[in-house]
């Protein structure tokens, strides 16, 4: 079988809609309104549809994995924004070293956990 995918769009929830939705336009996502209920956020070609849809157990237990170019220039341009004072249950945890590379996580208003990553070089 071969994929001539062009993207992969995960569907996430929101505890409270119009919160996430100022959230991820703080983290310069740019926003598609595609319903009341439904928007498509992207930057660079990457994206994600953002629900106003909430059930605990699945937003809990939701991650997302964002590959960065440069994750220490990514963390310091997180702690500018101030995120965890501007929104409640924001969390951002400072860059681990990994076997394969580096990390640093955001957990969104809602509590979805964000991996900002960079692979070691080959």
């Amino acid at each position: 079988m071969k994929h001539k995918a062009k993207s992969i769009r995960p569907f996430i929830g929101a505890k409270d809609h119009e919160q996430s939705r100022s959230f991820y336009g703080d983290l310069n996502f740019k926003e598609t309104v595609l319903s009341a209920k439904m928007s498509y956020f992207e930057a660079d070609g990457l994206g994600f549809y953002l629900q106003d849809y909430y059930t605990k157990d699945w937003i809990n237990n939701t991650m997302i994995f964002m590959e960065v170019d440069d994750v220490n220039r990514y963390y310091n341009e997180l702690l500018a924004l101030k995120l965890p004072s501007k929104y409640d249950g924001v969390k951002l945890t400072a860059i681990r070293l990994q076997p394969w590379g580096k990390e640093c996580y955001l957990h969104d208003p809602s509590g979805i956990l964000w991996h900002f990553g960079e692979f070691n070089s080959p």
